[in-house]
């Protein structure tokens, strides 16, 4: 391998597992502060317990992702420091403005969260969990518009005396329409994800029977987060794969295994090609599917690989503009494939525990905790897709990755932090989950009065 292969390893190690911590982040900040504002509102101790218990787990998992999204900054300088000079001045103004205004949002108000229990009105302190929610997602918002730059590159111009692409206009920036359709699809899958964990970690103390009134109530919870959720994931999906083939029509071409433009095309469900020679012995399709989901129409035209690889080389001239189209056939198969079985057991679950019942096979309760993984695993095959269909660009039409790498590094430097982050991720991975496991087995605190008084306390139902 060479500087640029060992450099794209590095960076897909570092992000795939830093992107492990952020969509639990977003969702459980929101399901805290919901479950927080259930006992604001009803006085109910029951709700408090399942805030502070769900509480402890989002710190750990936020202090986690702190620590891993830092390895990603002082990537652009150390590995690709061509790219971070060639677009510096784009792609770093939204990354400045996640640092200076989202960040230090949710990190304030979070540590007013935490120590301010005792210190300050119950109202008050709703607010800061909630701001601290609100910075997450923010926070989330910058970082795709800087990603959805790379996928779309607009509000720019590029300076022919430096050679460096230069901002022109921010807001174009930030409301990039590949960030409109990425934000609320993320959001959404953050949402699963958050609400499988919940129904897993519920489901872990229901089938040892410990809180189990409690634990239901926040198992049904959460499995409705994760069908509705769900239900938002297909919906934007759907709307960011009709921009994403009007804007890289190869991303959605290799996602399909498409070969030659098409009217009418139908939605692979499973093929086997002949990548070299750009053709496909076998393809299962459902008629007409990939032409209703580009174009919302059933006979709509969808360019294909070959006819799509032409036309780049007029334009951008000589050279290979297709993906790895395995990696991107079977990771955009597996992202929805992982998605839909999160789908189905939370719908599975909600019909399991209607009308007060809570399953005696114990077989519903493990499924539940393995389930957990369903939407990791959903979101990680996503972001594979995301990145790998958009090669062999950096910054789609305008930089290629070849020429992004540092020219200042050699082959035995990347090796060694690429050996290192590997294994530095790995302690942390296991240090992350032994204590999720140390306090999930804990448990929420015991029952007592509540903090808030009011003049009733109703039971939960659900």
């Amino acid at each position: 391998m060479d500087v640029l292969d060992l450099s794209r390893w590095q960076f897909g190690i570092t992000t795939v597992y830093h992107f492990l911590f952020v969509p639990l982040t977003i969702g459980l900040s929101i399901i805290v502060a919901g479950f927080q504002t259930a006992w604001h509102r009803t006085g109910n101790p029951a709700y408090l317990r399942l805030t502070k218990f769900f509480g402890k787990l989002f710190l750990i998992n936020f202090a986690m992702g702190v620590v891993t999204g830092i390895v990603q900054e002082f990537q652009f300088g150390m590995n690709w420091s061509d790219y971070s000079r060639f677009v510096g001045d784009v792609f770093g103004a939204p990354l400045a403005m996640e640092g200076l205004m989202a960040f230090f949002l949710e990190s304030t108000f979070l540590g007013l969260w935490i120590f301010g229990w005792d210190k300050l009105s119950p109202r008050l302190h709703l607010a800061t969990i909630w701001a601290a929610a609100i910075g997450t997602n923010l926070s989330a918002y910058f970082i795709l518009a800087a990603n959805s730059w790379m996928q779309h590159p607009v509000g720019y111009r590029l300076n022919p005396v430096t050679g460096r692409a230069e901002l022109t206009d921010i807001w174009a920036v930030l409301t990039n329409s590949t960030t409109l359709v990425t934000f609320p699809h993320v959001i959404f899958g953050a949402f699963v994800t958050a609400g499988a964990f919940v129904a897993g970690v519920s489901a872990w103390h229901l089938l040892r029977k410990k809180d189990v009134e409690l634990f239901r109530v926040s198992a049904r919870t959460a499995m409705t987060v994760t069908l509705v959720a769900s239900i938002g994931v297909a919906l934007s999906g759907h709307w960011q794969a009709q921009i994403m083939t009007e804007q890289q029509p190869m991303k959605m071409a290799a996602a399909e295994a498409l070969w030659e433009d098409e009217n009418s095309a139908g939605f692979s469900l499973f093929a086997v090609g002949d990548v070299e020679n750009g053709r496909n012995h076998i393809n299962l399709q459902i008629p007409y599917g990939l032409s209703l989901l580009s174009t919302n129409t059933l006979d709509g035209h969808v360019e294909g690989v070959n006819d799509i690889q032409t036309r780049y080389e007029a334009a951008y001239g000589p050279g290979d503009y297709k993906p790895v189209v395995g990696i991107a056939y079977w990771s955009f198969r597996l992202m929805i494939g992982f998605g839909m079985l999160a789908a189905l057991l939370a719908l599975a679950g909600l019909w399991a525990t209607r009308r007060g019942r809570l399953p005696d096979n114990p077989w519903f309760h493990r499924l539940a905790i393995l389930g957990i993984g369903l939407p990791f695993l959903a979101n990680s095959m996503g972001w594979i897709f995301t990145e790998m269909g958009r090669q062999p660009w950096t910054v789609f039409g305008i930089m290629r990755t070849a020429a992004a790498v540092s020219p200042g590094v050699d082959v035995t430097e990347v090796a060694i932090t690429l050996v290192g982050f590997t294994l530095v991720y790995a302690v942390l991975a296991v240090v992350e989950i032994r204590l999720l496991l140390k306090f999930i087995r804990i448990g929420p605190d015991a029952e007592g009065e509540p903090d808030q008084p009011t003049d009733t306390v109703p039971a939960l139902s659900y």
